[in-house]
């Protein structure tokens, strides 16, 4: 056979394995129940592409096309939404996507190297086995803190549609459920092989030492999982519930109307809908919190910019203090002409005077939020003009919501982008906070399946935490989750609505996250570079003795 031919086949056979991890990880994405079992086997296409590589090239290859496979095939609706946003060509948000995806996926590409270099290693056996797929699986988590991706997607958030399986993020997060998923991936691989070379009757034998290893980390997730459940659901407390009253006007594109109708009469409208439906709120139930989504004050709060922004703000404040009711809403705060992203908490304060106090988002998207000071430039105003000005917040805070009879609420504030990081919020959680409450704005992803990823992230770190959490959004998607992750009540994308969440008491069960964070992936990236570089560096110690 010619060279040609033989590179035209393995050509063929590489993409054949990455179309079927692509189209397998594409249905565990969806995070449907009926898909979850394929997390376990939908690494074995590729991984059967990668044994075959005879060269670091290949493996490389190997690597790159997963990466530009699976960011086209679950992040494909992003280019649409980028283009909506910045007014860029669609084909050129596509282009910028696929350039991107080697370096947001890169965590492929150091998996596929590390791996092609330890299966050339002259070692045979178990052992063997087992140091492939451990530091493999190593390298891959360990990248993806090493190298943060603007989603903070991992394989383990698949397991979001097993109610068990999703409950061991609270030990390591969703990266110590992608550290199992992988080697259970090995452990399916492992077994077809061993069956195929040597027969069912031959190869059953061998292959039970793979499917032991498989059967322990599926069993023991789910008994794991079982257990947290229900300590959760066992957990009683003598407080009562809170009740949380959330709107979801479902008003979009802020700009687009502020140039058709005016920019006061947007804000007249914004207001006037978010006031009818919370009117509507409290004439049938008592709240202990009224909460409006991200910016939906779109402009300063406190420091006004014109008299009519005074108007505003007074008309905001007699609000809460006519309906005796502390509010919570996204706005801007202004300081020593620095701009910050805001949730603005109003109540009666003990005085009888009006309380007031701000939390400043910290974690904002990138370009569109914040240009970091090093490249902030007129060149880069000028080239894109839909670029952001707002200023990262001090980190970490809590709130405090005042109750009544002396008691008040430790809330953990978050601001959209904000809650797909999980070391953030156990820091919140380990300030006292009871309770995650969560304004963002996804109407620039709205009609994509982005509301309902942002809705798992913040799902994740109610687990994570095992703290309920209040998700308020401008259209979509607004939900009450339980420690255990589990959407109680939720306002669908592009509706209009409001709703009193009867939030359950706070169980205040300790998690190894809140512990110590993040702690799986920088030690995923320690542990796997003395994996890699400690062996050789004895054999060759060995070998000058």
């Amino acid at each position: 056979m010619s060279a040609s031919a033989v590179r035209a086949r393995r050509l063929a056979a590489l993409l054949l394995g990455v179309a079927g991890t692509t189209g397998l990880m594409w249905l565990f994405g969806s995070l449907e129940a009926r898909w979850v079992a394929l997390g376990w086997v939908a690494f074995v296409p590729w991984l059967w592409v990668l044994d075959r590589a005879s060269s670091r090239r290949e493996a490389v290859l190997g690597g790159v096309a997963i990466a530009l496979s699976f960011t086209a095939a679950l992040f494909g609706w992003f280019p649409g939404a980028l283009q909506s946003y910045s007014g860029a060509p669609l084909a050129l948000c596509w282009l910028a996507l696929l350039v991107l995806a080697p370096f947001m996926e890169l965590q492929f590409i150091t998996f596929a190297l590390a791996r092609h270099h330890l299966r050339k290693a002259p070692q045979e056996g178990p052992l063997a086995f087992w140091r492939v797929t451990l530091t493999g699986a190593l390298v891959y988590v360990g990248t993806e803190w090493l190298c943060p991706k603007l989603f903070a997607e991992t394989l383990g958030q698949g397991l979001y549609a097993s109610e068990s399986l999703r409950q061991g993020a609270d030990i390591a997060g969703a990266h110590g459920l992608t550290l199992l998923l992988l080697v259970g991936n090995e452990c399916v691989l492992a077994a077809g092989k061993v069956l195929v070379a040597h027969g069912p009757r031959a190869g059953f034998r061998r292959a039970l030492a793979p499917l032991a290893v498989l059967a322990a980390l599926v069993l023991g997730g789910f008994g794991y999982g079982q257990l947290r459940y229900r300590q959760v659901a066992e957990h009683k407390t003598q407080e009562p519930e809170l009740v949380v009253g959330v709107v979801q006007a479902n008003i979009t594109k802020y700009e687009k109307l502020a140039a058709e109708m005016g920019t006061y009469d947007v804000v007249r409208m914004i207001l006037d809908t978010h006031y009818q439906l919370s009117d509507a709120l409290l004439q049938n139930r008592k709240l202990d919190l009224l909460v409006w989504p991200e910016t939906v004050y779109p402009t300063t709060f406190g420091t006004p910019k014109s008299e009519v922004g005074a108007e505003f703000d007074a008309e905001i404040s007699a609000y809460v203090t006519q309906r005796r009711v502390p509010l919570l809403f996204g706005t801007y705060d202004l300081e020593q002409q620095r701009e910050y992203n805001a949730a603005m908490l109003l109540g009666p304060g003990r005085d009888g005077t009006l309380a007031r106090s701000a939390y400043r988002k910290t974690m904002l998207f990138p370009l569109t939020e914040w240009v970091p000071e090093s490249i902030d430039s007129p060149w880069l105003r000028e080239r894109l003009p839909w670029t952001g000005y707002w200023k990262r917040g001090p980190g970490p805070q809590t709130m405090a919501l005042p109750l009544g009879e002396g008691r008040s609420l430790t809330l953990a504030p978050l601001i959209c982008y904000e809650s797909i990081f999980p070391s953030y919020v156990a820091e919140e959680a380990r300030r006292g906070a009871e309770l995650i409450l969560t304004l963002s704005n996804d109407s620039w992803f709205s009609g994509t399946p982005a509301p309902k990823l942002h809705l798992m992230h913040a799902a994740f770190r109610s687990i994570e935490t095992r703290l309920p959490q209040v998700r308020v959004t401008n259209s979509g998607i607004s939900a009450l989750i339980s420690p255990t992750g589990e959407v109680l009540t939720e306002v669908p994308d592009n509706h209009r609505a409001s709703l009193a969440l009867a939030v359950p008491p706070t169980p205040h069960l300790s998690t190894l996250m809140v512990l110590w964070g993040d702690w799986l992936r920088p030690t995923a990236l320690l542990l796997s570079v003395v994996l890699l570089l400690v062996p050789s560096r004895l054999a060759r110690w060995k070998a000058s003795r």
